[in-house]
């Protein structure tokens, strides 16, 4: 079986696109906590103290998908609202548990985690690898009928006493699958088209917004070479261009508050189409962020302030 082979594989032999390699990215500094992003029963957030009872033993109940992430990386916030849908979709039948790599090290240093997100599999009371990246819906509920088909295999009680069933499948955006497919595979284009047409059809819809801003942040900077990026940028302060490109790499590398300083500064400084273009670039990169977090609170009213 699939999952079977998948579980016997270290999280560092795993190579699939979306996941962030945490060794080259410099960690920003502390910041408020990530507001919950569910009300769930069946998703919730561990710590060390935490993960025997929560994780290990209840997973000799019912499957436990153990979700490590952290608030700066974006693909951690394509992959954790599906997850969360899926596991309420799933009543039960299996749990999510979310780890944040950052406030529990000693966890992400011991399963030798080196990108994220990651996520791993309770059985049984036992702990085994299961992917790394922002899979696409598709591949995580192939996946999940694997997770509940080997929790049948051993025989599992489930929440009421029962084998755990796979959940009845629901109807999904046609759109949402394919732009999740294409952003899996890197065809960062078609991605953004198939991102287009749900918000044709649904405008607002919180995924699209999110998934189209994050492939359009990887279509123009994923390849980019960063060194020779800020070298540029360096080079040519008053270059719009050259300014832009700068912040997405920092963006990408989670470096925030630089890329925010960089595009503020550069509006305070400049006039006419050039600082316009900066102002919706540096707006277009909120998006693909955390609202909460206190940087892009301080960096909305310092774009506001540098415009009035």
């Amino acid at each position: 079986m699939l999952l079977t082979r998948n579980m016997q594989r270290r999280p560092t032999d795993l190579n699939i696109a979306g996941a962030v390699d945490l060794s080259r990215l410099a960690k920003p500094g502390t910041t408020a906590a990530a507001a919950p992003t569910s009300t769930s029963p069946y998703v919730y957030d561990v710590t060390e103290a935490e993960f025997e009872d929560k994780v290990l033993r209840r997973s000799l109940q019912v499957p436990v998908l153990i979700d490590f992430w952290a608030d700066w990386c974006g693909p951690c916030k394509q992959l954790s609202p599906i997850l969360e849908r899926l596991a309420e979709e799933g009543a039960g039948s299996w749990e999510l548990a979310k780890v944040d790599v950052d406030a529990n090290q000693a966890i992400s240093n011991q399963l030798q985690i080196q990108s994220i997100p990651s996520v791993f599999l309770a059985l049984g009371g036992r702990l085994v690898p299961g992917f790394q990246g922002a899979l696409p819906e598709a591949q995580l509920r192939q996946f999940l009928e694997q997770v509940l088909a080997a929790a049948q295999e051993a025989g599992l009680p489930g929440p009421s006493g029962e084998a755990a069933e796979a959940p009845a499948p629901v109807p999904v955006d046609p759109e949402l699958i394919a732009a999740e497919d294409a952003l899996g595979a890197e065809d960062y284009p078609t991605a953004i088209a198939q991102y287009d047409a749900l918000l044709a059809r649904k405008p607002g819809h919180p995924e699209a917004v999110l998934g189209k801003a994050w492939a359009a942040l990887l279509d123009r900077a994923g390849a980019l070479d960063p060194q020779q990026v800020l070298a540029a940028a360096q080079a040519a302060p008053d270059d719009v261009e050259a300014q832009t490109r700068a912040a997405d790499v920092e963006v990408l590398a989670a470096e925030i508050q630089p890329a925010i300083d960089r595009l503020v500064s550069f509006v305070r400084r400049s006039a006419g189409d050039d600082r316009d273009r900066a102002r919706n670039h540096l707006l277009e990169l909120f998006s693909v962020l955390d609202p909460d977090d206190e940087r892009i609170v301080a960096g909305r009213r310092s774009l506001a302030n540098a415009l009035y």
